[in-house]
């Protein structure tokens, strides 16, 4: 897969993990990995840049005598995935011309 459309996909892909319930690192690749591939090493950076881009806001709890981060996707997050559903129509449309046999 081309790997500025997998970045993009795992971007709303974090997002959506989120999207009900907050979230740890652990937990939102567990709940990605069915869908398309992507490591803690890979998550974490997508996470900060989300953070910066103020589409998550992140807070501690602590766990077993230890902090854990918890993601929570915010008014501009959910956003970003209303947008993604537009974009992904013209993507389908894209695809169904490419795909297309006459």
């Amino acid at each position: 897969m081309d790997i500025q459309l997998k970045r993009g996909l795992l971007d709303v892909c974090v997002l959506s993990s989120i999207k009900n319930e907050d979230s740890y690192g652990y937990k939102i690749v567990r709940d990605i990995q069915p869908y398309i591939s992507i490591s803690e090493s890979t998550l974490y950076p997508i996470l900060r840049r989300l953070e910066s881009a103020e589409m998550l806001t992140v807070y501690s709890v602590e766990h077993n005598g230890r902090l854990r981060k918890y993601y929570r996707i915010n008014e501009k997050g959910l956003e970003r995935l209303r947008e993604f559903e537009d974009e992904w129509k013209e993507i389908e449309a894209v695809r169904n011309y490419i795909t297309r046999t006459e």
